[in-house]
């Protein structure tokens, strides 16, 4: 946060009493001179600093003042490191019974605790006790230094467990509430502060400080309403908060909508932000679309200030989880600007969160899959998708692969050319691109046209094409990539196009293979290895080794079957896509796939997001 308010006002003539101690005489007349030079006088070391010390352990309460006062203007001027020499005599001050003495000092302390050294000098050499007593205090000018010092405090990490365990969290939420502005402002600062780590956040909620938080962002200062809107972005991260949130601030989601709106581009980006955190769950997803969310969020999309387009597209992302939000954000008029953002190479991450959007927005829905596609998605995604950075290439590959799983969409994916950029993926360097690329090419493959043409068009090139990637997906050491490959060579054999039956019937590697991973052979257990046609199971791997190689067996066989045996009779369910049933509607960046081998869980768990119709 930025820098605090300080209430420390003018200093005053002191009308000393008119006997004091020899060295308190001489140390008034050294600080007076040495003031009259301050400019080229360092005052936190030598006969400068003994002046103020003398005087700050004086028992002469106008003596202690002048100490205080000087202490708090040197430090308005110049911060530096300092050692426990210079913060005695501060923190002793703190113990004052004199208002003025205990507003200037800590005005003083909290300009030394901008200094990173000094902030943990200050908490452990005991400065937090004196302060959280000066919270308390009736004056106000005392309760806005002593919270502006322990907010500077709480921006140390190693600081922060020993402010939450002081006390301070609870005068500090009631001091969020104060009638002064400037109190108001430091003390939800403070507590900003506080909201950076699991420990101290459980700590806030406890301490009361959710509602508090909540009534200030409607405050109209923006300094309040951002402190506040962060804080509660970042309690927001945790589950728990969030469902104690959803039973206790119904009208969380309207305040933070409302100030996506404000005239502060900082506070519009922590709404948004805010948002983005609560729609992890299901109930704010829905809550942000019923409470006219969509609205602002792409107002902030067609943002030419990156911080508020990141936050925007972060939050659409989650929103899009929820399939019943498919539909909304289509006819909101998201499309458009999310295909924009795929071209933002500016940042990884916006493109990221905008292909991801657009792959949720496809889960459940044809229409929404054909809106899609004509609203140009496919078209940048492939001219984009062999330049962009490795992260947005496997979200582009996962987008497809959705897409892919529309029987009516597929002669219009081929006639677009995108095996051309799929082929190359399969040898990506990244397993998720090919697992990705893999996917697309076996769901375009299923009952993809009467014309299987492309198919044919891409079987050598580019980068020796549709063949040279079954060669490549049968030899790999892991079997979803086997299982993939085999199950896409059935489909293309049932398709019946003699071309392309005689293209695999004619290469000796592929055919090669397709022999050694039929000599499997078959597990003992029964079960879903049972499967005579192969090509009508949905794809699914529960994770399990011996079934799954068992379902190889038996692909690989059926393969055989097309082509050396001249079998080529059909299912009459042929041609259903590579999913996963059993994930429909995750959020794309959960990874959670069900029971996985834990060899092969991050490959199949980006395959199967890849192959599925859900989020």
């Amino acid at each position: 946060m930025g820098a605090v308010s300080s209430c420390c006002g003018p200093r005053r003539k002191n009308s000393y009493e008119p006997l004091l101690l020899e060295n308190e005489r001489e140390a008034v007349a050294d600080l007076l001179q040495y003031l009259e030079n301050r400019s080229t006088t360092n005052f936190f070391s030598g006969s400068p600093l003994a002046a103020l010390t003398t005087l700050s352990f004086s028992d002469n309460v106008d003596l202690q003042r002048s100490a205080a006062l000087a202490f708090a203007e040197i430090t308005e001027k110049e911060v530096r490191e300092v050692g426990r020499d210079t913060l005695d005599p501060v923190l002793y001050l703190l113990t004052s019974h004199d208002h003025e003495v205990q507003r200037a000092a800590s005005a003083a302390l909290g300009n030394l605790a901008v200094n990173a050294e000094n902030k943990l000098l200050i908490v452990s050499l005991g400065g937090l006790e004196p302060l959280i007593r000066q919270m308390l205090s009736s004056n106000v000018e005392v309760q806005c230094n002593a919270v502006g010092c322990i907010t500077n405090l709480a921006t140390h990490d190693e600081n922060k467990t020993q402010i939450a365990k002081s006390g301070a969290l609870i005068p500090l939420t009631r001091l969020a509430k104060s009638k002064d502005m400037r109190v108001q402002r430091n003390a939800t600062g403070a507590l900003l502060n506080m909201t950076h780590s699991d420990e101290n956040r459980q700590q806030l909620v406890s301490a009361g400080a959710i509602p508090v938080l909540v009534s200030l962002l409607n405050s109209p200062d923006t300094d309040v309403q951002y402190y506040c809107t962060t804080a509660l972005s970042n309690i927001a991260v945790d589950g728990t908060n969030r469902k104690r949130l959803a039973t206790s601030e119904p009208k969380l989601v309207q305040s933070l909508v409302q100030l996506m709106d404000s005239q502060s581009l900082k506070v519009q980006c922590q709404a948004a932000l805010a948002l983005r955190n609560l729609a992890s769950d299901e109930k704010y997803q829905l809550e942000i679309v019923k409470f006219d969310g969509l609205k602002p969020l792409l107002r902030l999309l067609h943002s030419t200030y990156l911080p508020l387009i990141l936050s925007a597209a972060a939050c659409v992302r989650n929103v899009s989880i929820h399939p019943a939000n498919e539909s909304p954000i289509i006819d909101s008029g998201f499309l458009q600007p999310l295909i924009e953002l795929l071209s933002f190479d500016e940042n990884e991450e916006v493109q990221c969160h905008a292909i991801s959007t657009l792959r949720n927005l496809a889960a459940s829905s044809e229409r929404n899959k054909g809106a899609i596609v004509e609203a140009g998605a496919v078209e940048r995604i492939k001219e984009l998708v062999l330049t962009v950075p490795l992260a947005v290439q496997s979200e582009m590959t996962a987008c497809v692969a959705v897409l892919a799983l529309s029987d009516d969409l597929k002669p219009q994916l081929l006639e677009m050319g995108i095996c051309e950029v799929l082929i190359p993926l399969t040898n990506s360097s990244s397993v998720e691109v090919q697992g990705n690329s893999a996917a697309a090419l076996g769901n375009l493959s299923s009952k993809a046209a009467e014309d299987y043409a492309p198919f044919n068009a891409v079987w050598n090139k580019p980068d020796g094409g549709l063949h040279a990637y079954l060669v490549r997906f049968l030899s790999s050491a892991d079997i979803t990539f086997q299982h993939i490959a085999v199950w896409t060579i059935v489909q293309l054999l049932e398709a019946e196009d003699d071309q392309l039956t005689n293209n695999i019937r004619s290469s000796p590697i592929l055919m090669s293979s397709i022999r050694q991973l039929a000599a499997s052979p078959p597990p003992s257990r029964g079960g879903r290895n049972e499967i005579s046609q192969g090509s009508d199971e949905d794809y699914e791997d529960d994770g399990l080794d011996g079934e799954g190689e068992g379902e190889i067996a038996t692909l690989a066989r059926r393969i055989l079957d097309l082509t050396e045996d001249g079998d080529n009779s059909r299912d009459t369910n042929q041609g259903s896509h590579f999913s996963n049933t059993t994930n429909q509607h995750q959020s794309r960046d959960d990874g959670n796939v069900g029971s996985l081998g834990s060899e092969h869980a991050a490959l199949r768990a980006s395959v199967h997001r890849a192959l599925s119709g859900g989020h």
